[in-house]
């Protein structure tokens, strides 16, 4: 296991609109608060039934199976954000539009169970990932979206993004 600390990263260390997810972080080691953080995943949504997956709280809304896709997802796209930039590479990576690749995606002919675990087969190849990188990594930088960011600060956002969904899982849909 590595001994790279992942401080919380400064405002200037990412778009604004990721400040969202950040805030959402509490004070810790990242590493364990993200891997604290399955057991919460386990614990909201390892027991739903399949018939609750398919629920949605308003039309137009995504059903609990997408929510779920959609956060396993974003921890892909943010953790290859990290891998790339922590390996300098200096090419500028795409934005993603998660309301195009949802539908696409198909999440709600699978099971929720399938995407559960999926979901936390990403996330433990994430912390793989953030376990691996050296200790200088974490301040790096790389522009995905038109705009900087730090290694330090796509670590923040994985645990911000899950602890947004889960938090409207329970408010909107159980």
């Amino acid at each position: 296991m590595t001994t790279t600390q992942f401080d919380r990263p400064g405002a200037e260390e990412h778009a604004p609109y990721y400040s969202t997810y950040i805030d959402k972080v509490p004070a810790g080691n990242l590493l364990d608060l993200l891997r604290n953080q399955t057991g919460e995943i386990t614990a909201a949504l390892g027991s739903l039934s399949e018939a609750k997956g398919n629920h949605a709280y308003a039309p137009g809304k995504w059903t609990i199976k997408e929510v779920v896709g959609h956060m396993a997802d974003t921890e892909r796209v943010m953790s290859y954000r990290a891998l790339s930039f922590a390996r300098q590479d200096p090419a500028s990576l795409p934005s993603f539009d998660e309301n195009a690749w949802t539908p696409t995606a198909q999440f709600n002919k699978r099971t929720l169970a399938s995407l559960v675990a999926e979901l936390l087969a990403v996330r433990n190849a994430s912390l793989a990932l953030f376990d691996g990188f050296p200790p200088d990594a974490p301040a790096r930088r790389g522009t995905a979206s038109n705009k900087e960011i730090s290694v330090r600060a796509l670590g923040h956002i994985l645990y911000g993004h899950v602890a947004h969904h889960l938090a409207v899982i329970k408010e909107r849909y159980l």
